[in-house]
């Protein structure tokens, strides 16, 4: 619940939901709609929900391209 009313707040300065939780649907469909933001979401495929990407203006798939290699940490 905290984050659905954070996110409410502050859509105006941020347009990326790291989430793949497709609870937050709706959530991005009334940021789009009635704040007319441009919600990008973030997600690894195997967990991200295909209800989540529909309603975001753009889906950024999280790779090995962004995650840190281990043997350099």
């Amino acid at each position: 619940m905290g984050i659905t009313l954070d996110a409410i707040e502050y859509a105006k300065y941020a347009d990326v939901l790291a989430s793949g939780d497709g609870g937050f649907d709706l959530l991005v469909a009334k940021i789009r709609k009635y704040l007319n933001a441009l919600v990008e979401a973030c997600g690894v495929p195997e967990f991200t929900s295909t209800s989540l990407t529909s309603p975001a203006f753009k889906y950024i798939l999280i790779n090995e391209k962004f995650l840190l290699d281990a043997s350099k940490r």
